[in-house]
């Protein structure tokens, strides 16, 4: 998320700085902290006015800003930015509620060594306690989780906005994010998702006028089980929730799988209800649920088997 060197120079900084302010503050080249400054900058994160010749730097107003140098101040004997460096942000993302070790290796998808390592730190400075094998944070160190969160959200916006200005993020995780927008995106990292994946499946729907990607840096293309997660996210009434039933009902997805993956996306009761209503054959009820006999019209109008 944000380099050592980033973390010191927003905990150092104060209104007015010239890089050479700064950089004896931090002890590094004025070069050093020029790139460090425009990096910070570039991300929206403290801002770069010119003074004649010299330019001045101050912390933005994000949130995101505001609440790291908040902990800096209240807790200047604790090195936040070498705490924070590595994976350290990345733990503190997942860390919203206690959870296990296994539990923010496998959300964060890190290794169970490099968590243990990132933890070991934080509980050796009391930031953080362990109580039957899991961690959570002491006192109101928590808002570490709050920093890092309010981070992630903040660069997902960056992104959304180089490529999309006008777009809408409508939900994010730690390194990836769903949003909504009026244009078509061609930008790497990038994928479309919504109903108008869904043709991918052979599955043609009237498509609105809004347009829906999913940005992770690594992924090739949108799997069903998380097309699936992302057409709730985007919209959680009957008509998608048939149109996702359509989905799992032609693509053989894995129950296991697609409720792991809706962990991920906060549905599990959601996607539970679907994979219920599927094996129940319609016996499981719900407010958003279609009627059985009519989701078995929609599914022969769109030629996909279900049941005898």
């Amino acid at each position: 998320m944000l380099r050592g060197s980033e973390l010191e120079a927003l905990a150092a900084i104060e209104r007015g700085d010239t890089i050479a302010d700064l950089a004896a503050r931090l002890e590094y080249s004025e070069s050093y902290v020029s790139r460090v400054v425009a990096d910070l900058a570039a991300k929206n994160l403290l801002y770069a006015d010119r003074d004649g010749r010299r330019k001045r730097v101050r912390p933005s107003d994000t949130k995101a800003v505001a609440v790291y140098r908040d902990l800096v101040r209240q807790y200047s004997h604790i090195d936040f930015p070498e705490l924070l460096a590595g994976k350290a942000l990345e733990v503190c993302y997942y860390l919203d509620r206690p959870r296990t070790v296994a539990d923010i290796a496998a959300r964060s998808d890190n290794y169970r060594n490099t968590v243990n390592r990132v933890l070991a730190r934080l509980r050796d400075r009391g930031l953080v306690g362990s109580d039957n094998g899991t961690y959570s944070f002491n006192g109101d160190f928590d808002r570490l989780h709050e920093f890092a969160r309010e981070l992630g959200h903040h660069l997902h916006r960056q992104r959304l906005e180089a490529v999309a200005p006008s777009g809408t993020v409508l939900w994010g995780d730690h390194d990836e994010f769903l949003a909504q927008t009026a244009t078509e995106i061609d930008a790497d990292g990038f994928h479309e998702t919504g109903l108008a994946r869904f043709a991918a499946f052979d599955l043609q729907f009237l498509l609105p006028d809004r347009r829906y990607y999913f940005y992770a840096d690594d992924l090739e293309s949108i799997p069903p089980a998380d097309l699936c997660c992302h057409t709730l996210l985007i919209d959680d009434d009957t008509r998608h929730r048939s149109y996702c039933l359509l989905l799992l009902s032609r693509v053989d997805v894995d129950a296991d799988e697609l409720r792991d993956r809706a962990t991920t996306y906060g549905l599990e009761d959601e996607i539970d209800a679907l994979c219920r209503y599927l094996e129940t054959e319609g016996d499981t009820k719900g407010d958003r649920l279609p009627d059985w006999t009519e989701f078995r019209e929609l599914a022969a109008d769109y030629e996909v088997t279900l049941p005898a």
